[in-house]
């Protein structure tokens, strides 16, 4: 297929070698990607089950003509390979309860301002529901929207979890998967705009990209998504019930984050944890 036009040589290059496998080891039902509008930058806001999220995501987008530049934790641009290939295609990298943990939000600011398509998984984290369904987002994707006025394009993905379980580390390729990934319309936050970005105008911002996730995941799923949103930082669970990136260790789709450091533990609380949107 035709690489977008944003594409650079090295964003096509991991292209040529994850798309070609993503064909074979994924079965696609996709629709609504060409409704992302093309003529400004834009947030695309999804769910998040498994760390292979990002890449199917990424597949999506790119063959609905877009290069997703994914707000990823800042360890993984240290890994071998895997780090080489987030720095090249200009993935942002967001250093987590640091004095630059503001930076990530004003590189997705500006790549936003600049017409580009920004990936963020507003959980921060694999979510914790039994049910897989998405969890209380932190603020991140909030503040990045009222910041820069860029419209939040939900999207909901079903199936990755079937290629790669939520806390496994073996895939599973055979037989090939179906992945589906449903787009919605732009979340309407016009009337948050002009408010003070206080912490009741981030959750309301945010709970309404939820719903939106969650609507267009229960149309997946043909199922009702529970009443109550499961919230980590509520959940009464043991540390061994919750997997291995409760207990520190990373995964593929924390985003950025929720405030520049210095914020006060009442604002963090208000507004979410500074590690992840």
């Amino acid at each position: 297929m035709r690489a977008p036009a944003r594409s650079t040589l090295a964003y096509r290059n991991v292209a040529r070698i994850l798309r070609p496998l993503f064909m074979v080891i994924t079965k696609r039902d996709w629709s609504g990607g060409e409704t992302i509008p093309t003529d400004r930058g834009i947030i695309v806001a999804a769910n998040h089950m498994t760390n292979v999220d990002p890449v199917t995501m990424a597949h999506f987008l790119w063959d609905s003509g877009f290069v997703p530049r994914i707000l990823a934790k800042s360890s993984l641009f240290t890994i071998p390979v895997v780090g080489w290939a987030l720095r090249r295609t200009h993935q942002i990298p967001v250093y987590r309860n640091t004095s630059a943990a503001g930076e990530s939000l004003r590189e997705a600011t500006q790549a936003l301002d600049d017409g580009e398509c920004v990936v963020v998984f507003p959980e921060g984290t694999l979510t914790r529901d039994p049910d897989l369904w998405p969890m209380v987002g932190k603020t991140g994707v909030a503040r990045l929207a009222l910041a820069s006025r860029a419209p939040v394009i939900p999207v909901a993905q079903w199936g990755a979890q079937d290629l790669l379980g939520r806390y496994s580390k073996v895939p599973h390729p055979i037989p090939p998967k179906l992945v589906t990934m449903r787009v919605g319309p732009a979340v309407d936050l016009d009337d948050l705009y002009d408010l003070p970005h206080d912490a009741a105008t981030l959750r309301e911002a945010t709970e309404r990209v939820m719903v939106a996730i969650t609507t267009l995941l229960e149309g997946i799923r043909g199922e009702q998504a529970p009443a109550v949103r499961f919230d980590a930082r509520r959940s009464s669970a043991r540390p061994d019930d919750l997997g291995p990136d409760d207990k520190g260790t990373d995964d593929a789709g924390d985003v950025a984050p929720d405030e520049a450091a210095g914020t006060t533990d009442e604002a963090r609380d208000g507004a979410g944890s500074a590690e992840a949107p």
